[in-house]
């Protein structure tokens, strides 16, 4: 199991457990369950990548405690 931080910047910081097989998508999911936003709503970024739904966590080297950028659609 792996901890990811998603901080939207507007003050919401949500810290998500998940492992790293798990896709891009099921994040998603996690983090809409915590939130209450819709998960086709959430866009999931680091730099200027934006991050594909049907691609595994460890396909993108997510890693324990690492934070991403979230935005809403």
């Amino acid at each position: 199991m792996i901890e990811v931080v998603c901080n939207d910047r507007l003050g919401k910081k949500v810290r998500v457990k998940c492992n790293p097989e798990d896709t891009i998508g099921d994040l998603k999911k996690l983090i809409s369950a915590q939130t209450g936003t819709h998960y086709n709503k959430i866009v999931l970024k680091k730099w200027y990548t934006i991050f594909k739904d049907h691609v595994s966590l460890d396909d993108y080297e997510i890693h324990d405690g690492m934070n991403l950028e979230l935005y809403y659609q």
